[in-house]
């Protein structure tokens, strides 16, 4: 559960690193979320130096969202990549929010899309999204949807979950980065820390915890891939990490079936969840092995609109790390 540790944890972090151009802080939210921002400068000189880089030119080739993630990091002073790592793999954190100054706007989008991809591939790389067809995906919410998922449905809560879950690529990280948002009430960005959660204990040593179970995605995923996988695994030192969504198990039999409807249940039911407004322009980047992800309900505007853009990969550092 969360304790003085944890936050005496983040305290030393905060208060031990410098990164030139960066301000860091607790969130107030919560001493395992800490909050990154970059100053005007920095930010402007990226920008200059990625100028020649069109968004096509880093979904064509690879190789230049490492190389626009070098450039952040040496603007940086070559301290901002072992932060991010140091913070994305110890345990008792895991998660940032991030900021920029000056980034703000829906006609800045494809900055924000430029900043985003340099920072995931500071940290690893971004698995190839099979939703949007490149390295990342950009969606909007509107008041009247249609779509297959609660992802796009704006007056319900979508439910607490890991993403990769039905894919076999590995999904260390989930970054989610708004770039618009108008006429709009509502919809904060829910997370929960595994360890905080009242019941892990309870049903990750359930018998069904390791059991493979099937997982498949809707249409609008556009991929036929059917995985098996069980909810629970541990990571190398033994300790509890999931790979859940309650929309996409597809459970074989009625234990299975009422199984995993309590623990959807449990998981809501938790008193720790953290309510977490991301501003326009701003980015929530968490370990998808012990945190989970949702989104509260928004209030219905016939012109209401948000969109979102996300980056999903493996960290480049062996889980080994870990701390």
């Amino acid at each position: 559960m969360h304790s003085l540790t944890t936050e005496k944890t983040a305290l030393e972090n905060v208060k031990n690193t410098t990164i030139h151009g960066v301000s860091i802080s607790m969130s107030a939210q919560s001493s395992r979320l800490l909050t990154l921002n970059f100053n005007t400068d920095i930010i402007q000189r990226f920008l200059q130096q990625t100028e020649q880089w069109p968004i096509q030119a880093l979904e064509y080739k690879s190789l230049l969202r490492f190389r626009i993630a070098k450039i952040l990091d040496d603007l940086c002073g070559n301290q901002l990549q072992s932060f991010l790592l140091k913070t994305m793999l110890t345990r008792t954190q895991g998660a940032l929010l991030i900021q920029a100054e000056g980034i703000d706007h829906v006609e800045q989008s494809d900055e924000m899309v430029k900043l985003a991809t340099a920072i995931a591939h500071l940290i690893g790389r971004s698995n190839f999204d099979s939703m949007s067809g490149q390295y990342y995906a950009r969606f909007v919410v509107k008041d009247v949807d249609n779509s297959d998922s609660y992802l796009r449905q704006p007056h319900r809560v979508l439910e607490l979950h890991n993403d990769g879950t039905y894919v076999d690529e590995t999904t260390d990280y989930v970054m989610m980065m708004k770039i618009d948002e108008q006429n709009m009430q509502g919809g904060d960005s829910i997370l929960l820390h595994l360890d905080d959660w009242e019941q892990l204990d309870t049903y990750f040593r359930h018998p069904l915890a390791r059991r493979t179970m099937r997982w498949a995605a809707p249409p609008s995923k556009n991929t036929t891939q059917e995985v098996f996988h069980s909810v629970f695994d541990v990571d190398t030192h033994g300790r509890p990490v999931m790979r859940y969504i309650d929309q996409f198990a597809q459970p074989k039999d009625f234990t299975e079936g009422n199984w995993l409807s309590d623990l959807s249940d449990s998981l809501e039911g938790s008193q720790h969840k953290l309510f977490i407004p991301v501003p326009v322009g701003s980015i929530l980047l968490i370990n998808n092995l012990f945190w989970l992800h949702g989104r509260d309900r928004f209030t219905s505007h016939p012109e209401l609109r948000r969109e979102l853009m996300r980056q999903r990969g493996y960290f480049n550092a062996p889980q080994n790390r870990l701390s």
